[in-house]
C-alpha cells in the first residue's frame, strides 16, 4: 500500500503513526488511527495545510459541502436559526467546523443584527486563518475558541461535522464480535482483528464478513453539547440514517469511505493524509445521546424537506438559472436532498420549528 504521488505530504504521516502503533503494543484500534490520519498536527489531512472544500477537482479540492455549492443553504438555514435566537432571547452562535468559513459568512449576512457574536470551534490552524480572512467584513462580533465553551445560550451549528469523528470499527465472522484495528506492514498498514465486547446497538442477523461502525466520539460531542446548552438549540446536518438502515444485515461494508479530488474510495489505509476519511452518522445514537444528556429532540428530516420548510423555493424566485440549477442539487433525491439529514435538539425554546414544519422523521429514529 505504498502512496502514490502524494507521499512528500504523507510520508511524515505515516511515520507517526508507525510510533503510534509500537507505541500501543503494535496494534492500534481504527479510532485512534483515524483521528491521527485526520487531526496529527501539522501532518493529518485536515491539519497540513491543504483546503479541501471546493465545487471542482480542478480547485484542487477534495469535496464540496452545501454551503460552497450554494449560498442559499445558508440563507435558509438562516430563517430556523433566527426563530431559535428569538425565542431563546439569545444573540449568539456557535458553529463547530466552520471548513472555509462559507456558511458563517452566510449566516451572518443572513441574520444580521440578530447576532452580536459569533464564535468558532474550529481543530484547524490552516482553516482558522482562511476563516478570518472570510470573516474579517464582520470585525469583532466573530472569534475562535479552542473548546467548547463551558455554558451554550444560543444556536449551535454544525454542518458535516459529526462525519469526520473518528469511529470504531467492529468485524463479525459469523461467530464472534471482533475490533477491527490496524498494525504495521511491510508496504504501509494492514488490518488486524481482536475480540472485543463491543456490539452494534442493534440486534440483526449479520452477514458472515459485515464491518461497520460506531459512533462512541460523535455522541459523546453530541451528549457534551446537549449539557451544556442552557437555552438555545443545536442543529446538525450530515449524511447518515437512524439505527435500523445504518446497521441492516444488507450493509455489510459499512459505511467508511475516503474523498480526494472528488472520488471515493473504500480504503483508509492507503495515501493517509493525503485524502479525507468519513463514515455516515447514526441519528438514532447521536439523538438518544442528546435526550440521555436532558435536551429535547426538536425535530429530524432529510435535508430537502428541511430546506423547503425555511422557505427555499420562495429565496429561488429571483435567482439566476445557474444559481437555481446549483441550488437544486441541495434537495434532487440524488445528490444531496435525501441522503443529507438535519438533526435538532434543545433547551428551553417553545416553538414549532418551522424547518420540521413537513415530512418531520423522528418517529423513525
Amino acid at each position: 500500500m505504498l502512496d502514490e504521488p502524494g507521499a512528500s505530504v504523507s510520508t511524515p504521516l505515516r511515520r507517526r503513526l508507525r510510533e503510534a502503533i509500537a507505541e500501543a503494543g503494535g496494534w492500534l484500534p481504527f479510532d485512534r488511527f483515524m483521528a491521527l490520519a485526520l487531526y496529527a498536527p501539522g501532518l493529518g489531512y485536515y491539519a497540513r495545510g491543504h483546503l479541501p472544500f471546493g465545487a471542482l477537482p480542478s480547485s484542487g479540492s477534495d469535496f464540496v459541502t452545501a454551503p460552497e455549492l450554494s449560498p442559499f443553504f445558508g440563507r435558509a438555514l438562516a430563517r430556523q436559526v433566527a426563530q431559535w435566537l428569538d425565542a431563546a432571547g439569545a444573540d449568539t452562535v456557535v458553529e463547530f467546523g466552520a471548513g472555509s468559513g462559507a456558511l458563517a459568512a452566510q449566516l451572518l449576512a443572513s441574520l444580521g443584527e440578530r447576532v452580536r457574536r459569533y464564535a468558532i470551534v474550529d481543530v484547524s490552524g490552516t482553516l482558522r486563518a482562511r476563516q478570518r480572512e472570510r470573516l474579517a467584513p464582520w470585525g469583532a462580533r466573530v472569534e475562535w475558541l479552542d473548546a467548547l465553551p463551558a455554558t451554550l445560550h444560543g444556536v449551535v451549528v454544525g454542518n458535516e461535522v459529526l462525519d469526520a469523528m473518528p469511529v470504531q470499527l467492529l468485524h463479525w465472522d459469523g461467530t464472534r464480535w471482533s475490533e477491527r484495528g490496524v498494525v504495521a506492514a511491510a508496504d504501509g498498514f494492514a488490518w488486524a482483528d481482536r475480540p472485543t465486547a463491543l456490539r452494534p446497538p442493534v440486534d440483526a442477523p449479520f452477514v458472515p464478513g459485515t464491518v461497520t461502525e460506531l459512533h462512541a466520539q460523535a455522541e459523546a460531542f453530541v451528549a457534551t453539547v446537549a449539557e451544556r446548552l442552557e437555552r438555545g438549540a443545536a442543529i446538525f446536518v450530515d449524511y447518515g440514517f437512524p439505527a435500523a438502515e445504518y446497521y441492516h444485515p444488507q450493509r455489510v461494508g459499512g459505511t467508511l469511505m475516503c474523498h480526494r479530488a472528488h472520488r471515493a474510495d473504500a480504503d483508509p489505509l492507503a495515501d493517509v493524509g493525503a485524502k479525507d476519511i468519513t463514515a455516515h452518522v447514526d441519528f438514532t445514537g447521536v439523538a438518544l445521546a442528546a435526550q440521555e444528556a436532558g435536551a429535547d429532540v426538536l425535530g429530524y428530516t432529510t435535508q430537502a424537506h428541511f430546506l423547503l420548510d425555511c422557505g427555499l423555493l420562495e429565496m429561488l424566485e429571483a435567482a439566476s438559472q445557474r444559481e437555481r440549477a446549483d441550488a437544486h442539487k441541495l434537495i434532487a433525491e440524488h445528490e444531496m436532498g435525501e441522503l443529507f439529514k438535519v438533526l435538532a435538539f434543545g433547551r428551553g425554546v417553545g416553538v414549532d420549528p418551522l424547518g420540521f414544519a413537513h415530512g418531520d422523521r423522528t418517529h423513525r429514529l
